[in-house]
């Protein structure tokens, strides 16, 4: 039944000039949830993700980047050479079939390129276009280059980070994940709109602005309170225990947080220390948060001596929330994930078989697909250029030859 159903996107035709992370993972979400992708890149100056590590089997190579697949899926791959004229006016094309143009260069790229918002129009009147950079498309640290790490940085995230006695500990990449929700968000809201009245619509997100929704309670004890919030490691305000301790095995770890003082006896009774109860050290949350260190010591103690796993199902039995610190191993091998068929297995041309996350949210009527891949860079090229923009072959023949589509 579900295979007969339609995609929630079906039928919208995005282009995508973005790449790293943030802006492929966007158009990654269009792409599965059932929009036709068609990635804008080149050879000259290859997606950074296609050329970081992991490699498939460790062998480096443009096509076998493992970070590149996992934000590229179901997408089509046109290798185009935009500082020539030429590849300008096949991308122009591809926008004047298309609902939304989704770019993550610096400010000012597309316009250099003849690719801006106001150049689109003239091609597309109702086009959705989405430019998505770190600090937005103006103001004085617009220009600025940078990742998600540094991102990650420069929304505050990563000084909130790591222990109150050691400098703040970098983060990864976390806004790259956080903003596409919000790109998604913003595309989906332009497309009503457009249905509603019949215009497109110019989308700038600051990456920067969009993670500093997730500082609220951060800017809101400043402002409030003339407060700054530090770093506490694993610990917290309002549970104690609160931490992840180490079990028996070679870097085995399980999670461990008590809320309540239901949740405590619960604790104290799954350890089988239920004289841990009467210990006036730790008769209350306020009297627990005063004594960690001597709390997180008796915990491991008995966690030590039980593997991960074992901690965990315990623990829940008891009303505790407690969770294993999955490897990547564990979470390939993991049985909700598997019962969930969250993962989906397809051939890649250079990579072999590999496994490709699925999506979180499902829908009834309108369910997401994984039916391909991530590309090879220029993989459909051709087909695209000939087959859906109708190139005669002569003519894609010269481009190739020329370097067009490089």
């Amino acid at each position: 039944m579900e295979d007969t159903l339609p995609s929630a996107l079906e039928g919208i035709k995005v282009v995508d000039f973005t790449w790293a992370a943030l802006g492929p993972t966007t158009c990654d979400y269009l792409a599965v949830y059932g929009a036709e992708v068609i990635k804008i890149e080149t050879q000259a100056r290859p997606d950074l993700w296609r050329i970081v590590s992991p490699f498939a089997g460790d062998v480096p190579g443009i096509d076998r980047g493992g970070l590149f697949a996992t934000a590229n899926v179901q997408k089509y791959s046109v290798a185009l050479n935009l500082a020539d004229k030429r590849g300008v006016e096949v991308a122009k094309k591809l926008v004047r079939r298309a609902d939304i143009v989704v770019e993550s260069y610096r400010p000012g790229a597309m316009a250099r390129l003849g690719l801006a918002y106001d150049d689109l129009r003239k091609v597309k009147p109702d086009i959705i276009m989405l430019s998505t950079c770190m600090y937005g498309q103006t103001g004085p640290l617009a220009h600025l280059p940078g990742f998600g790490l540094t991102l990650t940085a420069a929304s505050g995230i990563s000084n909130l980070t790591g222990w109150p006695d050691r400098a703040p500990q970098p983060s990864g990449e976390y806004t790259d994940f956080i903003v596409p929700r919000f790109n998604v968000l913003a595309l989906m809201s332009a497309l009503d709109y457009r249905r509603r009245t019949g215009e497109g619509q110019y989308l700038d997100i600051s990456q920067m602005e969009a993670a500093l929704h997730f500082m609220s309670p951060v800017l809101l004890d400043y402002s409030v309170n003339g407060r700054e919030l530090s770093r506490t490691g694993n610990r917290s305000e309002w549970a104690a225990p609160h931490g992840v301790y180490r079990c028996r095995g070679e870097d085995s770890w399980c999670a461990i947080a008590v809320t309540s003082d239901k949740a405590w006896e619960g604790l104290c009774a799954a350890m089988g220390r239920q004289e841990m109860l009467k210990d006036p050290r730790f008769a209350s949350l306020i009297d627990r948060l005063d004594h960690l260190d001597d709390l997180d010591n008796l915990i491991e103690a008995w966690t030590i001596e039980h593997n991960a796993e074992e901690v965990m199902e315990v623990m829940q039995a008891a009303g505790v929330s407690a969770g294993v610190a999955e490897s990547g191993r564990q979470l390939d091998n993991d049985p909700q994930l598997k019962h969930r068929n969250y993962y989906h297995e397809m051939d890649h041309p250079e990579m072999g078989r590999m496994s490709y996350s699925g999506m979180p949210i499902r829908m009834s009527e309108t369910p997401y697909r994984i039916t391909r891949g991530a590309p090879c860079l220029g993989e459909h090229t051709a087909y695209i250029c000939t087959e859906v923009l109708g190139m005669p072959g002569e003519e894609f023949a010269q481009f190739m030859n020329d370097g067009v589509f490089h």
